[in-house]
């Protein structure tokens, strides 16, 4: 927490400096303004002949002001973004608030563990883990939780968080840079969908006008300055008016490109800018530089282009301005060429939109897990096997707070799985959780909450947390059992880690025991590691049978002064302890 401390110091001071000097700009350009109207009084009323060259001055000197007042202010707001970056993580790690996005858009009831995990949603991982600021990269990140990713790709992403972690300040550019205006799933579909469009460069004829036809009327407009006869003066009002008529000859191609991503200039100089800082990163990582090598094409850097399609559009968005626009396009036929450059643009480098804006959503992810590895530095990464060996020392649930999370060790190295019972409120549930949640997290190349692990990564499944379906006139008993058939075609196609909590619980008890151990049978039969949690004591026989596959173990209650304690201590064996009579002979149930 203490660099996160010193950093908001450092950028509330810098941004306390940059304030001041953004006044001082505001009153020196209201000076100079002052001064323009004096000389220009002084000209007119008192014959001062300095006075146009004063008020000339004064004018270059209100446009210099202008462009560093600019300058400051964006400065400005990016110290602020960053003073609100550490004022979040300070309020996070004092456990504060969570002011981040959760995802839960990107929810899918049927997924395999997200659900019952809480990957996405309130309190959920995601929320945990998201410190991105575009939407690209918002659903990156989502997605990468939502898939186990393949062992290559999980050293690499690995390789890339350990290098990305102690680079806070490289990576707290990027956030606030995202953080200066509001992405969103609009903005960039709005870009992808003008990008995948046809694209017709300008007619020949009309672009060859917009050079010909302004140098006409500029030369009638000299001849009517140093001429006497006013035909010349009627002559470039005519070409005046002849410009326009070919501006609106082709306003409704104009419109309609400009349309498929109205307003979009504002963003695509946000994107261009956070592209710049990562293409300035020297980068180790083989994943890190895949990615960065995706940001140089053939004429240039992707920030580049992207920056050039910026000002573009900004010089398009000048139409709506009917005023300037008659003036710049009778006199100049400005917006004719940028058209023609919009659509020179397009046809060059659209199809790289997409994977440009990418590379900003993957670095973003990669991120957002660099920033919680640094968080919690004694997480570990594990070392990754393919002899299905799965081995957690210490392991606890990442987002419970560490200071009262009680630490276990579990491997599944002599056993595939573990039959797990133990009184409610013991831990089972919990325990189940943080195996399925670091499996998501070892799976994706992020650190888990362990001292030490070393897993074969595998694609995890779950059943805990189901419900009646009233729309679909499901009962809670058929929905599990859907559910347990999507598990079992799962294990039949590959290894999977599954995890099962109190199955089948909408049938009576001796349909539920036999139903339980035809479950774990068929799961051992397709070679599934995991664990189940079950209150059934009968369903521990079963580990008789398969003494080298299944293992019992479980979390005990003790009887303390009269009072139920759990120690959440994981045990081998089968729970023997009754809370459920004790706790209601204590509160005169029965």
């Amino acid at each position: 927490m203490q660099v996160y401390q010193t950093l908001h110091a450092q950028h509330s001071q810098q941004y306390a400096q940059h304030a001041q000097r953004y006044n001082l700009m505001s009153l020196a350009r209201l000076v100079v303004a002052v001064c323009f109207f004096v000389c220009w009084y002084a000209y007119i009323y008192q014959q001062f002949s300095m006075g146009l060259w004063a008020m000339g001055a004064c004018a270059v000197l209100f446009l210099l002001l202008i462009k560093i007042h600019a300058t400051i202010g964006g400065n400005m707001r990016l110290q602020r973004a960053l003073v609100r970056i550490n004022e979040d993580e300070i309020a996070y790690l004092q456990h504060k608030k969570l002011p981040f996005a959760d995802g839960a858009e990107y929810a899918t009831p049927d997924h395999a563990y997200a659900n019952d995990l809480d990957i996405l949603g309130k309190n959920s991982l995601f929320q945990h883990l998201n410190r991105t600021t575009t939407y690209i990269g918002k659903t990156k990140l989502a997605h990468l939780l939502l898939q186990t990713l393949p062992t290559d790709a999980i050293q690499q992403n690995q390789e890339a968080i350990q290098e990305l972690r102690p680079r806070i300040a490289g990576r707290q550019a990027i956030q606030a840079l995202g953080k200066l205006h509001e992405d969103s799933a609009q903005v960039y579909e709005k870009l992808i969908a003008w990008s995948k469009t046809d694209t017709k460069l300008a007619p020949a004829l009309v672009l060859g006008l917009s050079y010909v036809l302004p140098a006409v009327f500029w030369g009638l407009c000299a001849m009517a300055y140093f001429s006497p006869k006013p035909m010349w003066g009627g002559l470039a009002f005519l070409m005046f008016l002849v410009n326009l008529a070919v501006l609106f000859s082709q306003m409704g191609k104009i419109k309609k490109e400009t349309q498929q991503a109205e307003n979009i200039g504002t963003f695509l100089q946000q994107y261009s800018t956070i592209l710049e800082r990562i293409e300035q990163e020297a980068f180790t990582s083989s994943r890190l530089q895949a990615l960065q090598k995706q940001l140089t094409y053939q004429t240039g850097t992707a920030s580049r282009q992207v920056r050039t399609l910026s000002s573009i559009f900004h010089e398009l968005d000048s139409l709506d301005n009917v005023i300037g626009a008659l003036l710049f396009n009778g006199s100049l036929l400005y917006h004719i060429r940028s058209w023609h450059n919009l659509l020179r643009w397009k046809a060059q480098y659209a199809p790289q939109i997409g994977t440009w804006l990418d590379v900003i959503g993957e670095i973003e992810a990669l991120q957002s897990l660099a920033n919680f590895a640094h968080n919690h530095a004694n997480y570990t990464f594990p070392t990754l096997n393919n002899d299905y060996q799965i081995r957690f020392e210490q392991v606890a649930h990442p987002l419970l707070a560490s200071e009262t999370s009680v630490k276990n060790d579990v491997h599944f190295k002599d056993y595939q799985f573990i039959i797990l019972t133990g009184s409610n409120m013991s831990g089972k549930s919990t325990f189940l959780r943080t195996l399925g949640v670091n499996m998501v997290l070892a799976g994706i190349g992020a650190p888990v909450c362990a001292s030490q692990a070393n897993i074969h990564p595998l694609p995890v499944w779950v059943s805990m947390r189901l419900s009646d379906s009233l729309q679909d006139s499901e009962s809670y008993f058929f929905a599990e059992v859907k559910r347990l058939k999507e598990i079992m075609t799962a294990v039949q196609k590959q290894t999977c880690f599954v995890l099962l909590d109190e199955i089948l619980r909408g049938t009576n008890s001796d349909d539920k025991r036999s139903g339980t151990i035809g479950v774990i049978k068929k799961m051992i039969a397709q070679r599934a590691y995991g664990a189940i949690a079950t209150h059934d004591i009968e369903v521990c026989l079963t580990t008789a049978d398969y003494p080298e596959i299944l293992s019992n173990q479980c979390f005990e209650v003790q009887i303390i002064n009269n009072e139920l304690v759990f120690d959440y201590k994981l045990r081998e064996g089968v729970c023997q302890n009754k809370s459920a009579t004790f706790l209601m002979q204590k509160m005169e149930i029965i």
